[in-house]
């Protein structure tokens, strides 16, 4: 498939190792769940990871199942799809958001005391620029540079 897509991107389906160490860093996708995932969405969040076959990790898993008596896998898997990050629904514009996301998916809390302190900080400024405008001086220097 020779189509090429925005900023002369190759689309289609490229598997394999190659393809995902041919991507520059910032284009690797990180470690979360998929939302479309079968069950739970951890076997698609590690195959769009790591850039392989869904279809081979799901029977690799399920052998390793079978092999293993369902328990430790199992168990594993669970244990994974609770500490994996839930894929963000909006793909990310940039790194400032990827970071605000996986801040927030983290700590709720946290994430909501930094967008407290950065509203703060921006009514601060907000103010002080009100003040030097309403002030008498701004109105005194505005007259005299435009008589």
């Amino acid at each position: 498939m020779n189509t090429f897509g925005r900023g002369g991107r190759r689309m289609g389906r490229e598997r394999g190792f190659g393809s995902r160490w041919s991507r520059p860093i910032r284009e690797r996708r990180a470690l979360y769940r998929a939302r479309d995932g079968v069950f739970l969405g951890v076997c698609k969040g590690l195959a769009r990871h790591f850039d392989l076959s869904v279809g081979v990790l799901r029977a690799i898993v399920i052998v390793l199942f079978l092999i293993t008596g369902i328990w430790p896998v199992g168990l594993l898997y669970l244990v994974a799809a609770m500490i994996m990050k839930m894929e963000p629904v909006v793909p990310f514009g940039n790194t400032d958001e990827q970071e605000f996301y996986d801040s927030y998916s983290s700590s709720r809390s946290g994430a909501l005391d930094r967008i407290r302190r950065k509203f703060e900080s921006l009514d601060r400024r907000l103010r002080r620029m009100e003040d030097v405008v309403t002030s008498r001086d701004f109105e005194w220097e505005r007259r005299m540079r435009n008589p």
